[in-house]
């Protein structure tokens, strides 16, 4: 068996939802690398621009697109520009996400609302969006990005922790309707990953010491670290890729260890 056809994505189109930066832009990057032509949205042109720039450094023929994911006919509409400029979408991340950490009793609903829209609709209008022209070609593959807090609760995240969890469902679902026309849908599940978005947890505080955050997440993971943006590109290529064609419907965790680590003994 040739492993690097396996694994390759030549010929492939993908869509990242939400891949200007961060986790979405390190899964762009991988499957780029695997021969991928690269589709993305953003809200806003200022970062769709600076996206560009920054997929243009490293290499990458990048398409960015105006779109909100929570926006079914803006999501149509994305979905008829990305074919008509690359072909049908071949692989779907759904990583566009928000969170939001309020105590729950403070939590506005609205707030709830659209941390569910964005989180876990989002995903569900984008799905819908290409599942028809999968079908039609006899393959697909759907990466929904999970977190821990599918699987576990912590405070002032009830909203997250309720869309991630149902994203993992939707996950399963999809592969239960459409695994039939062979359409793989599996999660990735990140552990806590040092982005821009968690740098406030991470900084050093007045005295020199880490953040109580950050000692916390650190004692709590066996590898020891946070994780980086780049230890998910492996496990996307393989979940985008012909060497997953019989995973579907799971979850795969990248967290260093810390969803099977009771924590040491005080």
């Amino acid at each position: 068996m040739d492993m690097q056809k396996l694994f390759s994505l030549e010929g492939r189109t993908a869509l990242v939802t939400g891949g200007a930066y961060g986790i979405g832009f390190a899964i762009a990057e991988a499957l780029a690398s695997a021969g991928a032509r690269i589709a993305f949205n953003c809200r806003s042109q200022v970062n769709l621009d600076k996206a560009l720039a920054d997929y243009a450094a490293k290499g990458i023929e990048a398409h960015g697109y105006i779109a909100d994911v929570t926006d079914e006919a803006q999501v149509a509409g994305l979905v008829g520009k990305i074919a008509a400029d690359l072909g049908d979408v071949d692989i779907l991340v759904n990583n566009a996400g928000v969170i939001k950490r309020v105590p729950m009793i403070e939590m506005p609903v609205e707030d709830f609302r659209q941390v569910v829209d964005i989180d876990l609709i989002g995903p569900f209008i984008c799905a819908k969006a290409v599942i028809p022209g999968m079908i039609k070609k006899g393959h697909g593959k759907i990466i929904n990005i999970c977190s821990m807090m599918s699987e576990l609760g912590r405070e002032t995240v009830s909203a997250y922790a309720a869309a991630k969890g149902g994203l993992k469902m939707l996950t399963r679902n999809i592969c239960s309707e459409y695994g039939g026309a062979n359409i793989q849908c599996n999660g990735i599940g990140p552990g806590y990953i040092a982005t821009p978005q968690t740098a406030p947890l991470r900084e050093r505080q007045a005295d020199g010491s880490r953040h109580p955050f950050d000692q916390f997440i650190v004692s709590k993971t066996p590898a020891g670290r946070w994780g980086d943006p780049e230890d998910l590109m492996g496990p996307a290529v393989f979940l985008a890729s012909d060497a997953s064609d019989f995973v579907n419907g799971q979850i795969l965790y990248v967290d260093g260890g810390i969803l099977a680590y009771i924590g040491r003994q005080p």
